[in-house]
């Protein structure tokens, strides 16, 4: 199989390689527009991918095991395209992709933006509020839009989080002779007619004087959540997330949820990161929702429950969070079963019932214990005096290899 990425200039944009493989080709599989800009001289039988189109790759691979296929793909297949999809099926031996400049290689040509300076959002597919978590003051971004409504979203969304100042650009069309850029800000009137549903989104993320600062390391401002009280306030959290230590593409688990903050500024990490959280209240459990929603994460999966009956079936995490319900009994031994070798668990507690549970691990398991001791400065008639927070014990430990007989594994 042969995967051609084509661009919005079709077959006027293609090599003498590209078109000779559709030429050959027994079967042209794509969407309609990309089949759109092929010539009658292909011949293939033309296939267009159905709805939802995923879970149809293998059944329609299959049907035409033996055929010459070449499948059409929007620009280059391996960024955010159905190469992906067709390499983790069919294996990538099976697979020779042609890539065609991406629509962000253009867009980045266009602006004078030298990429590695610039992050890219997907909104295919994908909830707009996703976007949250790349605004920076100064950052510059390319949103690949869902269709001819996604920039109108995505200037709502800016001035919701307080970046209505920033330049908004929409590239339509990008390589074909009738491409077209238009030049905005996100405070701008929106309400006109959609333009072309092949677009891309530039955005020079300038942020309001008086918007709050979101910064990129856990630690947000304890304002920047709705809780009822049931938060992992905002020094502690930022001590526990160095601790969890989250990495690219790994999973924790958030047991105890409350509002969410230690799950949401994981998944702030790293886009490719992962986390489900278990609350079993269901206003707060709808309550991380929104936050996660809110802060641009809202990938983080919410599983309203009881720990540890709510585990069961949860994928095995690479670290756990436990900031509540550690008196339930086998909580904690759950939690550390489910760890494999290397993964971090840390518990957060501020009761002496508690403390004793993590007192035991401790002895078990190793690892470190610490108390955290906060104070902030408030008024005292006239003057200024401290007023210290409920101190938190902290346990955290990496799992690690034990042969010993009886030994946890």
């Amino acid at each position: 199989m042969t995967v051609v990425g084509i661009g919005a200039d079709g077959w006027a944009g293609l090599t003498e390689g590209a078109r000779s493989v559709l030429l050959d080709a027994e079967v042209l599989i794509g969407g309609p527009r990309q089949l759109g800009l092929l010539p009658s001289e292909c011949a293939g039988e033309r296939i267009t991918w159905p709805s939802p189109m995923r879970p149809a790759v293998p059944g329609l691979l299959a049907a035409h095991t033996g055929r010459r296929v070449a499948v059409l793909a929007s620009g280059d297949p391996m960024f955010h395209g159905i190469g992906r999809a067709l390499t983790e099926v069919l294996g990538m031996d099976a697979v020779h992709v042609l890539p065609h400049p991406s629509s962000v290689s253009y867009a980045a040509a266009r602006l004078g933006w030298p990429l590695e300076d610039v992050d890219v959002v997907t909104l295919v597919g994908r909830p707009a509020s996703r976007l949250a978590a790349a605004l920076h003051h100064g950052r510059r971004l390319l949103v690949l839009s869902a269709d001819a409504t996604t920039p109108g979203t995505v200037a709502t969304l800016l001035r919701e989080r307080g970046f209505g100042p920033s330049r908004m650009r929409v590239l339509e069309r990008l390589g074909a002779p009738e491409e077209h850029v238009g030049d905005e800000t996100a405070a701008d009137d929106w309400t006109q007619p959609p333009g072309d549903p092949l677009n891309v989104v530039a955005v020079e993320c300038r942020r309001a004087p008086d918007a709050p600062r979101l910064g990129a390391v856990p630690g947000l401002p304890d304002t920047a959540y709705e809780h009822d009280g049931q938060l992992t306030k905002r020094h502690v959290r930022a001590a526990t997330l160095g601790v969890l230590a989250p990495a690219p593409g790994e999973l924790l688990w958030d047991i105890g949820g409350g509002s969410g903050s230690i799950a949401v500024e994981w998944l702030r990490i790293h886009p490719s990161c992962r986390a489900v959280t278990v609350e079993r209240d269901p206003a707060r459990a709808a309550r991380i929702t929104r936050n996660a929603d809110r802060l641009g994460v809202p990938g983080l999966r919410v599983v309203t429950g009881t720990a540890p009956g709510a585990l069961g079936g949860l994928p095995s995490p690479d670290a756990v969070f436990i900031g509540g319900g550690l008196t339930t009994p086998g909580l904690l031994d759950a939690c550390w079963r489910a760890l494999s070798p290397g993964g971090r668990l840390v518990a957060n507690t501020v009761t002496l019932e508690s403390e004793a549970v993590l007192a035991e691990a401790h002895r078990r398991h190793g690892g470190e214990l610490v108390r955290f001791a906060v104070a902030h400065a408030v008024p005292v008639g006239t003057f200024t005096g401290w007023r210290q927070a409920m101190p938190v014990t902290q346990w955290a430990v990496q799992k690690t290899v034990d042969t010993s007989p009886g030994a946890d594994r």
